[in-house]
């Protein structure tokens, strides 16, 4: 480690970096060279407490032996197999892990490599899922207004955070939106779930109004909306959704990339607000951030219905190079052991309540004008500069980076989602640097 401390390249233009305003940071790199456990190591050699668990992925924490030597072990044995037509044993087994943890019902996996494909992946089960029931009149896709489903063309189809979708094109047609849940003026400063709202899953009954149940395959939604701000679902909003889903044979599909691995303290979102969907998307957590990959989980009768015909016939014309890839499966059932030994997958639930205090605390803090929490997940909103939307979260982020901590920020709300094995001594340095900072910027 010491060897790259100091150490840049020499020239920073070539890597086009994403979702990062690429200018500013390349005039003031902020280079990770190492991390271990709660922490990163700076360039300069700074520790710095991560406060996001990395971009929401890495649940267990950074760097944990289990998950590093599977991966070395696994290089060295069997580096790469293919997935179409051939198998290797521990894609397999970590199928049959997951199902072990998956909501009930949940019984196949589908293996991607990131969150954005395991939308893309589970869109094309929905759409073909009907098909092959004879129902192909049923096209039609309904995501929310500032969902993030991803980045590639079928998750901003479905997604509705602006900036996101607006240099694009016209998307995929057949695409509607519910309304989002955010309602600042009866839910503001709500400690969990907020009391107000539920109401808003029954526009889906509009949408089926509007264009009849017959043409509509599947409803779309982050049970916790993450990435647009931390948008927590209000009481009895996801069973409504699932009601009405139900009632007029439209699947439902959860995207749990940054909710599943224990983030809510509970398996998956799913577990935690007592709602089954048809499908579950994840990511992220599966290999805590290590190695990419996803796993899309769908009900028994959903993937029993592309079993038919020929036996020797391709069921389903999908899939990824890397479906499977023997290390990140190996990644995954390193994470999964870390996850049980660590009792990972809970944790949150136990800390959620200290985490809940210290996060309202701010609630006086200067510019503070709104704080959502959940689980290990939370939000502190600011009151955005005139003129300068973004200017005065990026502005804290910056300045907390400076003092140690990593936060997240998207628009003018600061994310928080530290890795499930945070202490409380963790929480309490993330919260008072959010203080000291909010007290020095302007």
């Amino acid at each position: 480690m010491s060897n790259r401390l100091n150490v840049a390249p020499n020239d920073l233009s070539a890597f086009w970096m994403p979702f990062t305003a690429n200018r500013q940071f390349k005039q003031a790199p902020r280079m990770l060279v190492a991390a271990k456990d709660m922490h990163y190591t700076a360039s300069d050699g700074r520790k710095v407490l991560d406060g996001t668990a990395g971009l929401w992925c890495v649940n267990a924490g950074h760097c944990r032996p289990k998950i590093t030597e599977a991966i070395q072990r696994q290089a060295a044995e069997l580096d790469y197999a293919p997935a179409f037509q051939m198998g290797h044993p521990f894609a397999f087994e970590l199928a049959n892990r997951l199902v072990d943890i998956a909501p009930e019902g949940m019984d196949h996996v589908f293996f991607t490599n990131s969150g954005s494909e395991s939308v893309e992946t589970a869109l094309k089960i929905a759409l073909a899922y009907h098909r092959v029931r004879g129902d192909g009149s049923r096209t039609r896709l309904i995501g929310r207004e500032r969902g993030y489903h991803g980045v590639n063309f079928g998750g901003i189809s479905v997604g509705g955070i602006v900036t996101n979708r607006k240099m694009f094109g016209t998307l995929l047609g057949g695409v509607d939106h519910l309304p989002h849940t955010h309602l600042p003026a009866k839910n503001a400063f709500s400690r969990g779930v907020p009391e107000h709202g539920a109401e808003l899953a029954d526009e889906l009954e509009r949408i089926v109004a509007l264009h009849d149940a017959s043409t509509i395959a599947a409803v779309i939604v982050e049970p916790m909306a993450g990435s647009t701000g931390v948008l927590i679902p209000p009481k009895g909003y996801l069973q409504r959704l699932r009601d009405i889903c139900t009632k007029h044979g439209i699947l439902l599909i959860f995207d749990e990339v940054i909710t599943g691995f224990g983030r809510l303290g509970t398996p998956f979102a799913a577990d935690y607000f007592g709602v089954t969907p048809d499908i579950i998307t994840t990511a992220k957590g599966v290999t805590n951030g290590v190695i990419p990959m996803g796993a899309v989980f769908v009900k028994k009768e959903i993937h029993d219905a592309f079993m038919t015909g020929p036996e020797h016939l391709i069921e389903f014309f999908h899939g990824y190079t890397y479906s499977g890839n023997p290390i990140a499966s190996a990644a995954g059932i390193a994470t999964l052991d870390t996850y049980k030994e660590e009792g990972l997958l809970t944790r949150g639930a136990e800390l959620a309540p200290y985490f809940e205090e210290a996060l309202h605390s701010l609630k006086d803090a200067r510019h503070v004008i709104d704080i959502r929490n959940i689980g290990l997940v939370g939000a502190i909103e600011l009151q955005p500069l005139e003129g300068q939307p973004t200017k005065r979260a990026f502005t804290a982020f910056l300045k907390a980076f400076e003092k140690g901590v990593l936060i997240r920020t998207t628009g003018d709300i600061i994310a928080l989602s530290p890795p499930l094995i945070v202490e409380k001594e963790h929480i309490d340095q993330i919260v008072g640097c959010i203080r000291d900072v909010l007290k020095e910027i302007d």
